[in-house]
């Protein structure tokens, strides 16, 4: 019994294979293409460190496609706002 047992675990493993590299070998082949790397634009601006302007300038960049990427504050009399496209 436990020969038989032994057998169907093999034949099954050999089917198994065999079926693998039928689909490896007649299946279609894998294509790999090069992508171009995206490309960015970026726009930098000051805004006085109020609420309102801020918001005002995050507003319309933001309407036009725009994403905040950083706020650079190192002046705070006159923040920077980055965004990227």
């Amino acid at each position: 019994m436990l020969t038989i047992r032994i057998s169907v675990a093999w034949t099954i493993a050999a089917v198994t294979l065999v079926v693998l590299g039928l689909m490896v070998l007649l299946g279609q082949p894998f294509a790999v293409t090069a992508q171009e790397p995206k490309r960015y634009q970026y726009q930098i601006i000051e805004v006085l460190p109020d609420t309102e302007d801020m918001r005002a300038a995050l507003n319309e960049f933001g309407a036009n496609g725009w994403e905040l990427v950083t706020v650079a504050t190192a002046n705070m009399t006159n923040p920077r706002l980055i965004f990227k496209k």
